[in-house]
């Protein structure tokens, strides 16, 4: 077999190994951070891992898939997939349909198990708008062809998001659409000038609601409220600080005996810093770098415009995700109900990553 039969046939290594030892890390840390909890309320201390485990295989299974389906077949299923997630948005929100939780309707639940929409809608925005801006070239420079018809499209999802409502997903939507957008060729003045009116409506947003307003004073003064608000920040700081470099090993970690709230998700690199330290976060920002650094590499080498619009949505979206839950765990964000990709517990996080990284894969083995 001649090299570019091999490289067509083949599975990108730098893409494959830190998405399996991510995945690995992921199952380590949950079960360790959750096995109290799933003990305390399910009476089974392999609850969540069992269930990340079968996650775990079911995005391995669509991960293959995608990784091995034709060059042509994901510009044939942009339009379809914007349509169905756009639809399961929708009805996500509708009273009995959607799962609400903590008063938020995010999920559709299908048996035992709950999906969220959004993380659908993520791919395929990155879908259209790779297809869009592929396919109008110069125009993109044009307000009327290429911000309006791109920005019409994402702000409906985003409104439908909003209404959720989940005001987090929705400003990292609109942050990696500002991205897109720009290496899409849209001029800089129209993106600023978006996004300084993007900027009073966010500030609305959080003031109109009470929760939203005390996570921000939260964010500013953790300490002002140690026993109620800053609860969980305060807890996340002193798992990092008690981790120091090597931690305090795997299994003996505190704070996740019902210190932090679902230590199993948002939260699961407090647990990861304290029980395996510094050098543990390191591995997995390490991993993480590598991840996103190959993805950004494939976008640019990608045999076409489409593939590579399409190769750094996906790797926008993945570096967003991980650079947004670490700055909140580290408090130098407010408060998100973000996971945390393949180390967090959620099936929909997870099998929706490891799609986008099987696509990532597929584009890899055509250039």
């Amino acid at each position: 077999m001649d090299n570019s039969r091999e490289k067509v046939a083949g599975y990108d290594y730098m893409l494959l190994i830190p998405t399996l030892l991510l995945m690995a890390f992921g199952l380590v840390a949950i079960y360790s951070a959750s096995s109290f909890l799933a003990e305390h309320k399910m009476g089974d201390s392999y609850y969540y891992l069992k269930k990340q485990a079968m996650f775990c295989l079911v995005g391995l299974f669509f991960f293959i898939c995608t990784k091995n389906l034709p060059s042509t077949f994901y510009q044939k299923i942009v339009y379809p997939v914007l349509g169905i997630s756009f639809l399961l948005v929708i009805l996500s929100l509708v009273p009995g349909v959607g799962t609400k939780v903590g008063g938020a309707s995010r999920w559709l639940r299908f048996g035992g198990f709950t999906f969220q929409p959004s993380e659908l809608a993520k791919l395929a925005l990155a879908f259209y708008l790779a297809y869009s801006i592929a396919k109008k070239g110069p125009e993109m420079s044009s307000f009327s062809k290429g911000l309006v018809p791109h920005l019409a499209v994402a702000g409906a999802f985003m409104a439908l998001i909003l209404l959720q409502p989940d005001l987090g997903t929705t400003i990292i939507i609109g942050a990696w659409l500002l991205i897109i957008l720009f290496v899409g060729g849209v001029r800089i003045v129209h993106l600023i000038s978006l996004a300084l009116l993007c900027v009073p409506v966010v500030v609305w947003l959080v003031w109109k609601a009470d929760y939203r307003l005390k996570r921000w004073w939260t964010f500013l003064n953790p300490w002002d409220d140690p026993q109620g608000l800053g609860f969980q920040i305060i807890h996340s700081f002193l798992a990092f600080g008690s981790g120091g470099i090597l931690g305090v090993g795997l299994g003996n970690g505190k704070q996740k005996l019902f210190y932090l709230p679902e230590p199993h998700t948002d939260f699961i690199l407090s647990i990861v810093a304290e029980e395996l330290g510094l050098l543990g976060v390191a591995a997995i920002v390490l991993l993480f770098g590598v991840l996103i650094i190959r993805g950004i590499q494939i976008a640019l080498d990608a045999p076409d415009l489409y593939s590579s619009y399409l190769a750094l949505g996906i790797s926008c979206f993945l570096g967003l995700q991980v650079v947004i839950n670490m700055g909140v765990v580290l408090g130098l964000l407010p408060t998100k109900g973000l996971t945390l990709p393949f180390i967090s517990y959620g099936g929909s996080s997870l099998v929706v990553t490891l799609i986008g990284i099987g696509i990532l894969c597929n584009i890899s083995g055509r250039r």
